[in-house]
């Protein structure tokens, strides 16, 4: 990024480019409330920011501190470049992203009334009433608590009254969760990798013998769980490979290392330092950064890492063997 002007101001209406802003963006007084907060590009906040309305026009664009506003977060659908919030963000309204060309991630959490993200990593977890999410990777979980609609992503794992899947969808935990039955586009894709060697994966290495991602069916692979009181009664449906992992035990998942990679991809820049994962196919250690992480995950959901189909044959005698 080249050199930045600094920038202190009061005015209610904040347009930032080619600025570095030292401390927090926050009201001093109450006229200050409403103020909206412009990025045009090429900024740094090392702060926190309030604000009425923040936009983001155009990377680089780099915000250090947590993120609230009033009405909405909003990233141009033409904005290019990088664009990373290192803090969580918040909104009463909304968050949306339709720029397919920018670079943008979330390295905490997101929450607002409605959330609408394309082409976003997301390092934390989504809490939002609706949530729209295409092209994106979310390392934790997305729970919406009133609908989820999901196109070609991986997530964590998921939470919500209703949810609509088309794409491929990936996901890194065992369960995932709805109230109602999953609507599934018919050419959508479903897998599990919590059994994939995602930590081989990542190094360069061939996977681990027995590895790889599971294929769900909404149909075949729902367990329903009904809750009750003396008031109320729930049904809940989980989409899970417990049913589909006889001779998991048969598995080392330690050596996947998969926990420590989600771990540090969640932690972000939280972490006090860098850690790594052993050496890769090229002898050189695999480092945790979050760009080489992102870029990781996105490899998987565009297919440029193919994740193995996991070998569905084992010998009843190699697990009755274990127990003796």
């Amino acid at each position: 990024m080249k050199e930045l002007k600094e920038i202190r101001f009061n005015d209610n209406n904040v347009l930032l480019k080619d600025n570095l802003v030292k401390g927090p963006i926050i009201p001093e007084q109450v006229s200050e409330l409403t103020r909206d907060i412009t990025i045009q590009a090429d900024t740094i906040v090392e702060g926190a920011i309030y604000a009425h309305r923040l936009e983001v026009q155009n990377g680089e664009c780099v915000v250090k501190g947590a993120v609230f506003t009033q009405l909405e977060l909003y990233v141009n659908a033409d904005a290019k470049g990088s664009v990373t919030f290192e803090k969580s963000v918040g909104s009463v309204d909304s968050i949306v992203s339709r720029a397919s060309g920018c670079t943008l991630s979330f390295m905490s959490d997101i929450n607002a009334h409605s959330v609408t993200l394309y082409n976003a990593y997301v390092a934390g977890s989504i809490y939002a009433d609706e949530v729209v999410l295409e092209n994106c990777v979310v390392v934790g979980g997305v729970f919406a608590s009133q609908g989820l609609d999901i196109n070609n992503c991986i997530l964590g794992t998921f939470n919500a009254p209703t949810v609509n899947m088309s794409g491929s969808i990936f996901l890194l935990l065992p369960s995932a969760f709805s109230i109602e039955k999953a609507v599934v586009d018919p050419s959508c894709k479903f897998y599990n990798l919590s059994l994939a060697d995602l930590g081989a994966l990542y190094k360069g290495l061939p996977q681990a013998e027995n590895s790889g991602k599971v294929k769900l069916d909404v149909d075949a692979d729902e367990v329903k769980t009904t809750l009750s009181n003396d008031e109320i009664q729930k049904t809940i449906r989980s989409y899970t490979v417990v049913g589909k992992v006889l001779a998991a035990d048969l598995i080392d998942t330690d050596k996947f290392q998969n926990h420590f990679l989600i771990a540090a991809a969640s932690l972000g820049p939280q972490l006090l330092k860098t850690y790594d994962l052993g050496t890769d196919k090229g002898g050189t250690a695999a480092m945790l950064t979050p760009e080489r992480i992102r870029t990781f995950f996105f490899d998987i959901l565009h297919g440029k890492i193919e994740v193995q189909d996991i070998d569905g044959h084992f010998s009843i005698s190699d697990i009755a063997q274990r127990y003796k």
